[in-house]
């Protein structure tokens, strides 16, 4: 019977990869530095590349200049089989993979990383827009660590003892899942794509990661480290695709568990698919955060921090604290000061102000900038399209914003920063919890007593004091309500969501 399975598997992937055609899955793309690279375009599978079976491809672009960068091959329903039945197939193996080895081969990509550390940050910085500096400051120096961290959590994976009775023993087991499929937004594409990858491997899964269509340059060139640095066949598959493709994915049969990263609509979509084959599911989902900046606050450093909290990577961020509550003997002082700031750090060429990820994703933004205006908000700062090459807009300050605004309730994924006045903080955390959203939350006061106190009572995932979207690798990170469900991604919890336990009892005596 194996051998049987073993034909039958082995025939299927003739099959498919005699409709592939191979000789097309790499192009040349050059870099906005002059260098030119061999960036790969087709299905990462069974650590192959291979073009699509029916060659569909779609187009990537560089948000900075609205230029095509290359086309890469879309995964359709026999490409997604075929990705999935490679998980499987590795599955059988990996699993009894022991997580010395398991953690080694995680370390070897984690030096890889580090290796191909600036070819992968000048990739992710054309695919999104970024400039370089963000991305080598900030995404892939948090890839190595997050990749480095859980190589060393591989072999740490442990169970417990119970002895209910004399002659009665129990113990539990950590297993890991089976096939794991990825789902990974186009903000931060290969940080994301890490942060699920590598816990999800170290616990002993397999996994099918479905690259965002927008930004999938980087992740599809993860694969030839992938390969160099030793994982067997089918361990880590890659797909590129648009929303189907993650449909697809999402509800195929041999998938033993979802992690997806993106829209709270898309998250309903992705729950109702899995639903079906009764597939537990982790959501990390979108946000309107809210920063409350109280009297007593330090208004430079406040201005600063909120200014970075929501005008980070042009705004398109989940947990950016685009709502600021301000306390009113200090508001119109802070608003101004916000301006000011906000002004002087367009003229210096700040980081932040980058491009919108599309022409779609930019007149998604001035829609709600349009809203604002009609439903009464004070806009004081911006509000208009950058008219240049690209995709860009003027970071936008709205005032004056009420609760029942559109640009108060829903999240706008862009440049665009709502602010009201308060006046105690029992209508603080009121306003600041008036939302469907519980992702993160900022606090700015120079009381201790008053910070842990408002930490304690707004309905988020993260709260920080003083600062804004603070991240390390070994704390967690995910929201509450409608920002996330299942689980939350970093730290041990983590690792925790691609495990789960089973319990053994052991009769040790004779009788019943």
């Amino acid at each position: 019977m194996i051998f049987r399975r073993r034909i039958l598997r082995e025939a299927r992937v003739f099959i498919y990869q005699s409709i592939c055609y191979y000789s097309t899955v790499e192009t040349t793309v050059r870099l906005p530095n002059g260098l030119a690279y061999r960036q790969p375009t087709g299905l990462f599978i069974s650590n192959e590349f291979g073009a699509s079976s029916d060659g569909k491809q779609i187009t990537t672009y560089n948000p900075r200049s609205g230029e095509p960068i290359t086309k890469v091959f879309v995964a359709g329903a026999a490409d997604v089989d075929y990705a999935v039945q490679s998980a499987v197939s590795a599955y059988n193996s990996w699993r009894t993979t022991s997580g010395t080895d398991r953690g080694i081969l995680l370390f070897s990509l984690s030096r890889l990383i580090e290796e191909y550390k600036s070819l992968l940050g000048s990739i992710e910085a054309l695919d999104t827009g970024k400039l370089m500096d963000a991305v080598a400051t900030e995404d892939i120096p948090d890839c190595i660590n997050v990749t480095r961290y859980y190589a060393g959590w591989a072999d740490k994976i442990h169970g417990n003892t119970i002895r209910p009775f004399a002659e009665k023993l129990a113990y539990t087991l950590y297993e890991p899942f089976g096939v794991c499929a990825l789902i990974v937004p186009w903000n931060y594409p290969l940080m994301l794509a890490i942060w699920k990858m590598a816990p999800a491997i170290a616990a002993g899964n397999t996994v099918v990661l479905k690259t965002s269509e927008l930004t999938p340059l980087s992740s599809l060139y993860l694969g030839h480290l992938i390969t160099k640095a030793g994982f067997p066949p089918g361990v880590i598959n890659i797909l590129s695709g648009d929303g189907s493709t993650g449909a697809l994915l999402a509800s195929h049969a041999r998938v033993n568990k979802i992690s997806f990263t993106g829209s709270a609509t898309t998250g309903k979509k992705i729950l109702q698919a899995a639903a079906n084959n009764l597939v537990p599911v982790v959501l990390e989902l979108g946000g309107k955060s809210a920063a409350i900046v109280f009297e007593d606050a330090d208004l430079e450093q406040a201005v600063k921090w909120c200014y970075s909290g929501v005008m980070s990577n042009a705004g398109q961020i989940c947990s950016a604290t685009s709502r600021i509550l301000i306390h009113e003997s200090i508001y119109q002082q802070f608003v101004e000061l916000f301006k000011a700031y906000t002004i002087q750090m367009v003229k210096t060429g700040s980081l932040a102000h980058g491009p919108q990820i599309s022409a779609e994703q930019r007149e998604k933004v001035m829609q709600y900038v349009r809203s604002g205006i009609a439903e009464g908000a004070r806009l004081v700062h911006g509000g208009a399209e950058i008219k240049t090459a690209g995709y860009f807009m003027q970071p936008t300050i709205f005032a004056d914003v009420r609760d029942h605004m559109r640009i108060f309730q829903e999240e706008i994924f862009g440049p665009v920063v709502v602010m009201d006045a308060f006046a105690t903080q029992s209508e603080a955390i009121q306003r600041a919890n008036n939302s469907t959203y519980g992702l993160a939350s900022a606090i700015f006061t120079k009381s201790l007593t008053l910070a842990v106190d408002t930490s304690q009572k707004l309905d988020v995932g993260t709260v920080w004091v003083n600062s804004s979207q603070d991240s390390d690798f070994r704390v967690p990170f995910g929201g509450f309500k409608m920002s996330g469900y299942g689980g939350q991604e970093l730290g041990e919890y983590a690792v925790k969501n691609y495990l789960r336990p089973k319990a053994v009892h052991l009769n040790l005596g004779t009788s019943l």
